[in-house]
């Protein structure tokens, strides 16, 4: 018999009992199904068995690995159903592209045309694999049989990428016969996978997959134009550069290639400030550019950048940043916790924000505040504003979108920009790379360097931080007039030396270990690329330092 500690009471159970078991006995103490165990603290699946003296916790898909873990295993359902219809031989690939709003968008290549009929077979074939609850295998073989697999099974992508692993062996899962590479945990079953939706999308397939928020509901998928056609940019620039995931990266890399890459990427990013520009210059009555963003998209280095192109057309803008109008910190609104909710528009003077835009509209001189974050308080140091004819207000914040931000400012001298790091780069043809992951590591670098922040803090802020977003930025994102991506295909490369030290820094006893540790493993699909070569006003400085714009 072993005994083990869970939810704080000793159990006793026989030796060999699978945390499956354990997780049986204790589901009606949740509301949703058991996913994953942390044992000792360290993440684990269900079929481990339970060990003597050790701590077992639970996760659904309220938490955050439980929801991965969830989304992961839909995946697994859906490609296995989409190669059972379509069949093997009319594919040439599978690639999981990107999320839109709520929906991932999947996109068949091959010998087929996608009809809404072969849609609606895919489903079902997923939810008859669901209702058969197929046991998910998993098995681990050493990393050159699995170059070999992926070859014979025409997976490219992967087996380029695990020609730079330096790890010597490799998981494996599998259902019916159907096997694949995934980066994390799956769950126990195709059972598990109760709520999901498969819809036609363009040359493609909508995932439509829960949130940990309510992990029970597929929530509908709403269209975001915009965004889409962003996105899919971002994809033809990957492909244009020949570096569509990590493995092509890492290629190029070995080649000595990278000068070339970043130079690229930087004139294809340049080009785009350089047509955004020219579209607001032919808009003579556009005398505010309003530019919003998440966390870390880059906000402040893109309106300097935007700035420079702009005097090239001939106008003069003055950058503002918004978060100069944040209200004394004692008199800050604080969120459900009882922390400062620094995302919210009530840390914003607003009405002195329009007094003083109004004010310069209207040909008068204003002094603008500044914000000293240090102490708190907002303070005047005599920097004083009047437009001329060609005078442009360049204004950043992340509520700039919201017309309550800028309500008495006529909207036909807006033009509002949305600019966000939507990550271009997969690890492999079914493995994403979250634009999520990229800002937060972008952030916890940033932080590091200018606030004195560790990587805990980050991690720790960062769920606060995200439901700010939602609330604040996401809903307004397609009232923009243009959509901006600021993230870069290489910098991931360029950002793992400077957070990988911060990761490892995480103690191994707090909450946000388990996070630091997925990060890290992430990150090890990189090869590092110095930042040498990186230039100075490329959006990248902003978070590792050296801008030419004092960022």
């Amino acid at each position: 018999m072993v005994q083990i500690t869970v939810g704080g009471q000793i159990r006793t159970y026989e030796e060999g009992t699978l945390l499956k078991q354990v997780a049986e006995d204790m589901q009606d103490q949740y509301d949703c199904d058991i996913l994953l165990a942390t044992v000792n603290g360290k993440l684990q699946e269900l079929h481990k068995r339970v060990t003597d003296g050790t701590e077992v916790g639970f996760l659904t898909a309220r938490e955050k690995p439980g929801m991965k873990t969830y989304h992961r295993s839909a995946l697994l359902v859906m490609l296995k159903a989409i190669y059972e219809v379509l069949g093997a031989e009319h594919l040439k690939k599978v690639s999981v592209e990107f999320t839109v709003g709520t929906g991932l968008y999947v996109e068949p290549e091959g010998e087929i045309a996608l009809t809404e009929e072969l849609v609606r077979q895919i489903r079902a074939k997923m939810q008859e694999y669901v209702d058969a609850k197929i046991p998910i295998m998993k098995r681990n073989v050493n990393t050159d049989e699995a170059i070999e697999l992926f070859r014979k099974h025409r997976m490219y992508d992967k087996e380029r990428l695990f020609s730079f692993r330096r790890v010597s062996r490799v998981n494996l899962y599998s259902i019916g016969g159907f096997e694949d590479y995934y980066y994390g945990y799956m769950v126990q079953n195709t059972g598990y996978i109760r709520y999901f939706d498969l819809l036609p999308y363009r040359n493609g397939l909508m995932l439509m997959l829960p949130e940990a928020s309510d992990p029970k509901r597929v929530p509908e998928f709403v269209e975001q134009e915009q965004l889409f056609q962003v996105l899919h940019e971002s994809n033809e620039w990957g492909k244009q550069m020949q570096v569509p995931n990590v493995g092509a990266l890492n290629g190029c890399i070995c080649s000595g290639k990278m000068n070339e890459l970043i130079l690229m990427q930087e004139a294809l990013m340049e080009k785009k400030m350089g047509d955004i520009a020219e579209m607001i210059a032919a808009k003579p009555d556009k005398k505010i550019i309003m530019i919003a963003g998440p966390s870390s998209s880059g906000k402040t280095t893109f309106s300097h950048r935007l700035s420079i192109q702009l005097k090239a057309k001939g106008l003069i803008p003055h950058p503002i940043a918004v978060d100069n109008y944040f209200v004394n910190r004692v008199d800050s609104p604080r969120d459900e916790e009882g922390d400062y909710d620094y995302e919210a528009l009530e840390c914003l003077d607003v009405k002195q924000f329009n007094q003083d835009m109004s004010d310069l509209l209207a040909g008068k001189t204003v002094e603008l505040p500044y914000y000293n974050f240090i102490t708190g308080e907002r303070e005047y140091r005599g920097d004083t504003l009047t437009l001329g004819k060609d005078d442009i207000l360049v204004i950043e914040g992340i509520h700039c979108l919201n017309e309550k931000l800028s309500y008495s400012l006529p909207r036909k001298n807006k033009f509002k920009i949305y600019i966000s790091a939507l990550t271009q780069l997969n690890i492999d043809e079914h493995n994403r790379i979250p634009s999520t992951d990229g800002r937060l590591i972008r952030r916890l670098v940033r932080d590091a360097r200018t606030r004195g922040a560790s990587a805990q803090d980050t991690i720790r802020m960062w769920p606060s931080v995200r439901r700010g977003e939602q609330r604040n930025i996401f809903p307004f994102q397609e009232e923009a007039e243009v959509m901006f991506n600021s993230a870069l295909v290489y910098e991931l490369a360029v950002l793992k030396q400077y957070a990988e030290p911060l990761l490892f820094s995480v103690p191994r006893d707090s909450a946000e270990y388990l996070e630091a540790k997925r990060l890290l493993k992430f990150l090890d699909y990189f090869l590092g690329v110095s930042s040498e070569d990186i230039p100075k006003n490329s959006i990248l400085r902003e978070f590792i330092g050296g801008s030419c714009f004092k960022v």
